[in-house]
């Protein structure tokens, strides 16, 4: 099999950042990532324009690193409220989930991904409880959730 060494311009998952010598498959070198313009051959001539890739990488790593942080900021200052039901013996119905998180998140503006709430198993006691977020690989941040409990009313019997 023929493998080709290639210079990356941009970020493709799986494979590398911008300015890294990767080798590839020559196909996919020949056949979508240089006609794409998302890699060039690694010649002599292209090696020497690694320093203003690496530049521009750690430009974007910087701008990442501080988009993360505020967004971190942002995520640590919120306190979002769940109310569960609980049952005459004081069990909830239901729980807390990831999902609940990531929608209120959402609902306040704030675009992460789903799996980014680290949340070992669903909450279903009620208070505060912390649950880390990580926005970036460097950077996480504890969010704040209250959990109300809330019984429903006596039901009344007809007379």
């Amino acid at each position: 099999m023929a493998n080709s060494e290639v210079i990356l311009r941009e970020k493709i998952d799986g494979l590398g950042s911008e300015a890294d010598v990767v080798q590839v498959r020559a196909g996919y070198a020949r056949n979508f990532l240089i006609p794409q313009g998302k890699a060039f051959e690694a010649t002599k001539a292209n090696l020497r324009h690694l320093e203003a890739l690496k530049a521009s990488r750690a430009q974007r790593e910087a701008q990442e690193l501080s988009d993360a942080q505020e967004l971190a900021t942002k995520i640590s200052k919120l306190r979002p409220k769940f109310t569960l039901e609980v049952g005459e013996s004081g069990k909830a119905f239901g729980s807390v989930t990831s999902i609940d998180i990531h929608k209120e998140l959402e609902a306040a503006g704030i675009e992460i991904d789903r799996t980014a709430i680290e949340l070992d198993k669903p909450i279903k006691r009620s208070g505060k409880n912390d649950v880390t977020v990580r926005v970036h690989p460097e950077i996480s941040t504890t969010l704040t959730v209250n959990v109300e409990a809330h019984a429903p009313d006596a039901v009344e019997t007809a007379e």
